[in-house]
């Protein structure tokens, strides 16, 4: 077979063939033409990431999580990640921290700059290391510790709407989200998402979607979204129909996968109205091996531009290469060649040994990605459990829970 053209455009995205829906999700002054979220994810949703998503659908982009005290002491790399591509809009960064005045004065340091046009809170890490200190999901036990964060950051950010993810809560016997989820409606979050999973379950098993339909009961004054095993846009319909929810947020769904935008834009025009679901799936994504090809092309030529370090930029995606490929016969030594690719030029010797015209697969290419993990005991501070308020946990203490992980 010939060479394919390798600086070939990247493959045309769904989305530009949708109009916007009428019913659109309003968060705070952002109006969006779906009701579709990506979640944060650390070393993922840079702005590489994110741009590439943009151009197959339409949503909310969220930054990969920001460490509030990285951001006050204004680290270079902190800096960096908080730096929008002038085509990003609305700009939407994500914060972590465990001190309510270091929170706040991280969230004025976004809007005084004009760097955001939306603030959004983890508190959903379930990560060892964080809960061990009392962060991430460990946190909303600590009712008053919570609330004092959440009303510092909505304080300090105006006009700026400040939305608030978060998980069930630590265990089955250690559910916080509708207590948490109360406070936060009461501090003037302007939306509410849950992963309907507790710490301890991690990324295992499946998500609850029945307690996104408790959330959505409770809170009434704001939008609830929903984040959990969304695969595909016919899974985003089915969560809004059996939780009531307002919107969908995507993590592990999108990863080499970034056309999934364009099915949910496609989805979601079906409950809209405006399209048949016959209509929809004819506009599914259904790219062939050659569509993915340019499009992990294309995101390596985002990362460069991004990182302005070429080999940065190739190391950076080897870790998605798996998830591109993933069900298309691409074979062991192409996977083995691409996962220590170090260079645009090495890349565009080994993609040409592909065959391009190989069809999309189906549903070997779909469905879960990424690590789900397995349940486990949560690691907490000695003692955590006796009490919802901080009495016997130290500031000093917490803010050693303040590290850049991912999760949600």
């Amino acid at each position: 077979m010939s060479t394919p053209t390798l600086t070939a455009p990247a493959p045309k995205a769904v989305g530009d063939a949708l109009t916007s829906v009428d019913d659109k999700l309003a968060i705070g002054p952002i109006r969006l033409d779906v009701p579709v979220v990506l979640a944060p994810m650390a070393g993922i949703t840079n702005t590489a990431f994110r741009r590439l998503c943009r151009e197959f659908g339409a949503g909310l982009y969220v930054s990969e999580m920001i460490t509030s005290r990285a951001l006050v002491e204004r680290t270079p790399e902190t800096m960096r990640l908080i730096t929008h591509h002038p085509s990003e809009t609305p700009r939407s960064i994500q914060l972590y921290g465990v001190d309510p005045a270091t929170m706040a004065e991280a969230a004025r340091i976004l809007v005084d700059e004009d760097r955001t046009d939306h603030i959004d809170m983890n508190f959903g890490c379930p990560v060892p290391k964080v809960t061990r200190k009392g962060g991430g999901a460990a946190l909303p036990w600590k009712l008053d510790l919570f609330r004092e964060i959440v009303e510092s950051v909505v304080d300090a950010a105006g006009d700026i709407p400040v939305t608030v993810k978060m998980r069930k809560g630590i265990d089955t016997d250690h559910l916080t989200y509708l207590e948490a989820a109360r406070a936060a409606e009461g501090a003037g979050v302007k939306a509410i998402a849950l992963h309907a999973r507790t710490a301890a379950d991690f990324y295992s098993g499946q998500a609850d979607w029945s307690a996104i339909a408790r959330l959505k009961e409770t809170i009434t004054s704001i939008p609830v979204l929903g984040n959990g095993d969304i695969w595909s846009g016919e899974d985003a319909l089915r969560m809004v129909d059996e939780t009531g929810c307002d919107g969908v947020v995507v993590g592990r769904g999108c990863l080499g996968r970034p056309w999934l935008f364009g099915d949910l834009a496609a989805a979601f025009r079906v409950r809209a109205g405006e399209l048949t679901a016959d209509e929809a799936a004819a506009l599914r994504a259904a790219p062939s091996l050659g569509d993915v090809a340019r499009t992990l092309r294309r995101h390596t030529e985002l990362l460069v531009e991004f990182f302005g370090d070429e080999n940065r930029a190739c190391r950076d995606i080897r870790k998605h290469v798996a998830w591109y490929l993933k069900g298309y016969p691409a074979g062991h030594e192409v996977r083995a060649a691409l996962s220590t690719v170090t260079s645009l030029a090495q890349m565009d010797e080994i993609l040409a040994t592909l065959d391009w015209s190989e069809p999309y697969p189906g549903a070997d290419a779909e469905g879960p990605r990424g690590r789900a993990g397995s349940p486990k005991n949560p690691a907490l501070p000695d003692g955590w459990l006796k009490s919802r308020s901080l009495e016997s946990a130290g500031r000093v203490d917490l803010a050693e829970a303040e590290l850049s992980h991912s999760g949600g």
